[in-house]
């Protein structure tokens, strides 16, 4: 028997679950479909949150034809018999599973399969398609993004499963505690296909249990026990190369960025579950100098002994030095002028050549005093508090400033206030001269 999932799988637009962005009243998919303007188009998002279900409910709506392959194991023959089929009827809706997958020589052969229209693709991944999917196939295509489902509609497709007596669990007359419901939408984390085939075996495997028993079948109730012993918790779409990894490391910083520790300390955890340790480090000290810098050199520092550690005794002893680095970085002052200054003199070294003043040049070599190299250069320890105002920066870029620090701090203040004293006498000397 079919799992419940794939039995209740919708047979037109409006039998979708969730996803009220793209099919709900006047949004674009539900457009295309009313309008029979339809255009191939790449849905992506976690698994089971109807990706399949949104392909099925098109063609059901259209009437169209609809065949599934898969991009990775399906070959291209399966491809052309489906461009085949549709130069015979017309139009056939394709849902391409793991589009991100598809080689060069199954890609070649869609793409004039549809500019003509003869097959309208919808591709499936679980990865972004602006980083994984080819280019070619992405520029004949839109592009959706799915989200998990909410708890609400969860709610909703289990009570359907439940009074659909043809494709459901009608007629085994069930009813779940307040409970049990909330657990099995919670252990389904937004996946709608792991909720409904733990539902199916909850409710079989119940019922078995009570006809071995010899008890009473006219109905059952599902308990807590009975749904925690029939789905796992639904674990994060989590890989390392994938979209998620970068999500999550990017949330991870502009949380710390942001001082809010709480949602920090969350996202860590996830990394941490993931088992990323190498990650988890390398944007710890990227975080570290870049946005709390100058601000606090020691909360850096102590970031950095952190991280040591952590990699040093490894998981799970890791979790505890990471959770004090990321909990003093996010309660630090923050300082982005170190990052900032780089960066802008960056620019203006792409912006223009290398121009160092003669001055400054290497003089150690026969014939460099022919070249003016190092003539006139001052040496700062010979001269009160080991300095002297000279040019160092090429002419053209005299008055450039690219430390602009902000002063979030006492450390950063004087920083500052050193650095603005010492410009002035630059500036005061050289004009004496």
């Amino acid at each position: 028997m079919r799992p419940l999932a794939y039995r209740l799988r919708p047979q037109n637009i409006d039998d979708v679950v969730g996803q009220e962005h793209l099919i709900g009243p006047g949004k674009i998919i539900r457009r295309m479909v009313e309008a029979k303007l339809l255009s191939s188009m790449i849905l992506y998002g976690p698994p089971g949150i109807g990706k399949t279900s949104i392909a099925s409910a098109i063609a059901g709506s259209t009437k169209y034809a609809f065949r599934m392959l898969n991009a990775a194991t399906d070959s291209k023959k399966r491809l052309q018999e489906v461009a085949e089929e549709a130069k015979l009827s017309g139009t056939v809706i394709l849902l391409l599973d793991e589009i991100h997958r598809l080689d060069k020589p199954k890609q070649d052969f869609l793409l004039s399969s549809l500019e003509s229209g003869r097959i309208i693709l919808i591709g499936a991944t679980t990865e972004n398609p602006y980083i994984s999917t080819s280019p070619a196939i992405r520029s004949r295509c839109q592009i959706f993004e799915l989200k998990p489902i909410a708890p609400e509609d969860a709610s909703k497709a289990i009570d359907r499963a439940l009074s659909d007596s043809i494709n459901g669990l009608g007629k085994y007359n069930v009813t779940l505690t307040d409970q049990a419901r909330e657990l099995l939408i919670s252990k389904g984390n937004g996946d709608l296909r792991a909720t409904l085939n733990g539902l199916e075996l909850a409710t079989l495997s119940t019922v078995q249990e009570q006809k071995n028993k010899g008890l009473d079948l006219s109905s059952i109730t599902l308990t807590e026990e009975e749904i925690e012993n029939s789905i796992q918790v639904r674990s994060q779409n989590f890989s390392l190369d994938g979209d998620s990894h970068y999500d999550l490391i990017s949330a991870f910083q502009k949380s710390i960025r942001g001082s809010d520790t709480d949602a920090a300390l969350y996202y860590l955890a996830n990394l941490i579950k993931s088992g990323d340790l190498i990650s988890i480090c390398r944007r710890l000290t990227v975080i570290a100098y870049e946005d709390i810098g100058l601000a606090n050199p020691a909360a850096v520092q102590h970031a950095f002994l952190a991280i040591q550690a952590a990699q040093t005794i490894g998981f799970p002893e890791a979790r505890i030095p990471l959770a004090n680095a990321v909990i003093e970085l996010c309660l630090s002052p923050k300082s982005n002028s170190a990052i900032s200054a780089i960066d802008a003199a960056l620019a203006d070294v792409n912006k223009s050549s290398l121009d160092i003043p003669d001055s400054l040049k290497d003089g150690h070599y026969a014939g460099a005093k022919k070249l003016g190299h190092s003539v006139g250069y001052i040496y700062p320890h010979d001269y009160a508090n080991d300095w002297v105002p000279q040019q160092y920066l090429p002419t053209k870029l005299m008055n450039h400033k690219y430390f602009l620090p902000k002063g979030n701090s006492k450390i950063e203040t004087a920083l500052k206030n050193q650095y603005a004293t010492l410009k002035k006498m630059q500036s005061d000397g050289l004009k004496q001269k």
